[in-house]
């Protein structure tokens, strides 16, 4: 018997039990299709992490109060308030620091944004001129916080699109507008431009303050939750991070720099963290997924098993008519491979279509895993092999006598 002749003796026999057939292929298909969309939408989250990051602007150095350990979680010698505003006017004034060239003294809070009957939670950052330099913001309509509203205290908010749209609905000029943050009456004198984003990462939904403002008027602090530093180029990262470190630790009175109240973190610094916190969700997900594999392999063997049972008689016949131990083993793991193989295919088409439509629902690039579609093939061919021998192997054992004998 050639293998094309087996092949169509298998497909024919496969489709006599199209149900039986049909629930062997689906615990294939869930397993590859989860798989797929999963490793796919990992990739795609890591490149959203990376652009939002990066986004943020260019040989950029963040200093936070606490430090970091290895493990990646923040100490709390001193807990958040480590840092002031005169940590970052003397490192902008020190002659020892030459290699920053622009300071952004910063104080981060979450609040509820009222105006009128609408209102949105979102995140208040208290600035000064120097963090749109910084941070590359761009101003579409009114201007951002200036000088004289630090020094004044002004209450004024500069505004994301995406918090206009929230409060105020689509196509509207927010301009000269007010909203109420703590109690406080703030008027909106800008709006930024659209950057895109989810979650904590989205800019769009961040409301600027002058730092003033935030500080004394709306959270009623007297630190800041970070510093933001521009590097005079990207080869002087790490010497800006001893200079401004050794600044700090000589101002915080800290001789031991394993003691440092707070951390200096580069954009790859952050980068690195948040790419492998989103690659051990992946990981972890497409492992969970890949036990759909695992029991879709098992499922097929456990039907291959019962065809075995079932068609008992036709292999003593067989092999009662000289057909030998090779023909018999072919013909049930040829169905075994077009089983596993068919649910292979089907499952890369339904994760490539899952992958786009849940990167469409959260507003997510669309990212296809060429390599997660070569593995599928492989695996998908490699559980037919591994799961269908055992029961190609126990039908081209069966004794001729004893399998005609069978009822």
């Amino acid at each position: 018997m050639d293998f094309t002749e087996s092949f169509l003796e298998s497909l024919g026999t496969l489709t006599l039990n199209k149900t039986r057939t049909g629930l062997a292929i689906l615990g294939i298909v869930i397993g590859i299709g989860s798989v797929i969309a999963l490793i796919s939408l990992g990739q795609a989250s890591q490149q959203a992490v990376q652009s939002q990051i990066q986004s943020l602007g260019s040989n950029l150095l963040t200093v936070q109060p606490g430090s970091i350990s290895q493990s990646g979680v923040r100490g709390a010698t001193g807990g958040s308030t480590t840092l002031t505003w005169d940590d970052a006017k003397e490192i902008a004034a020190s002659s020892r620091i030459t290699t920053v060239q622009k300071v952004s003294p910063e104080f981060s809070s979450r609040s509820q944004v009222i105006t009128g009957g609408n209102n949105t939670n979102t995140q208040i950052i208290g600035v000064t001129p120097v963090y749109a330099e910084v941070h590359k913001i761009t101003i579409t309509s009114g201007n951002f916080i200036t000088q004289n509203d630090v020094d004044t205290m002004a209450k004024v908010a500069v505004v994301g699109p995406q918090v206009v749209t929230d409060l105020f609905g689509e196509d509207t000029d927010p301009i000269g507008k007010t909203i109420r943050i703590s109690g406080q009456m703030l008027t909106i004198v800008g709006v930024t431009e659209s950057k895109g984003g989810s979650g904590f990462m989205n800019q769009d939904t961040i409301v600027y303050v002058p730092l003033t403002t935030a500080q004394k008027q709306l959270f009623g602090v007297n630190y800041l939750t970070s510093i933001a530093l521009e590097a005079k180029s990207a080869d002087l990262m790490v010497s800006a991070q001893d200079e401004v470190g050794y600044l700090l630790l000589e101002r915080h009175k800290l001789s031991d720099p394993t003691q440092a109240d707070f951390s200096i973190m580069s954009q790859q610094d952050i980068l690195n963290m948040a790419s492998s916190t989103t690659g051990t969700f992946t990981a972890l997900l497409s492992g969970i997924a890949a036990i759909s594999l695992l029991v879709g392999g098992i499922g097929i063997m456990n039907i291959m098993l019962v065809t075995v049972t079932e068609r008992t008689r036709e292999i003593g016949l067989r092999k009662a008519l000289g057909a030998k131990k090779k023909v018999i083993t072919t013909q049930f793991l040829t169905e075994a491979i077009i089983l596993t193989f068919s649910g292979g295919v089907i499952g890369i088409v339904v994760g490539v279509v899952a992958s786009y439509i849940i990167s469409i629902l959260i507003s997510m690039t669309f990212t296809l895993s060429f390599s997660a579609i070569m593995l599928a093939f492989v695996v998908s061919t490699a559980i037919g092999i591994i799961f269908g021998w055992y029961p190609a192997n126990k039908a081209a054992r069966l004794q001729p006598i004893e399998a005609l004998r069978y009822e």
